[in-house]
C-alpha cells in the first residue's frame, strides 16, 4: 500500500475532476461510500459542497474520513 499520494477520478455534478489521496485514505473513504449506500461520487459532491473554499477537495475527504472514524470510536 503506498503512502504516495495518487490521482483519483471523481464525477462532481457531471464534470470529471481528480483528487490526489494517498491508498489508505482512498480505500477508507469507499469503505465509508459503501457503509453508507451511497456512489462514491454522490459521497465526494456532498464533501465538495460542503467545504471551505480555501480548503481543496483531498483535505476535505481526508478530514471526513478522520472524523467518520473519531465519531465511530467515541460510539462504541
Amino acid at each position: 500500500m503506498s503512502l504516495r499520494p495518487q490521482k483519483r477520478s471523481l464525477t462532481l455534478r457531471g464534470h470529471r475532476t481528480s483528487v490526489s489521496l494517498e491508498d489508505r485514505f482512498w480505500l477508507a473513504f469507499r469503505t465509508i461510500a459503501k457503509e453508507k449506500n451511497r456512489p462514491i461520487n454522490a459521497l465526494a459532491a456532498e464533501i465538495d459542497a460542503a467545504r471551505a473554499l480555501d480548503t481543496g477537495l483531498a483535505s476535505a475527504i481526508r478530514d471526513y474520513v478522520l472524523q467518520h472514524y473519531m465519531d465511530k470510536d467515541s460510539r462504541a
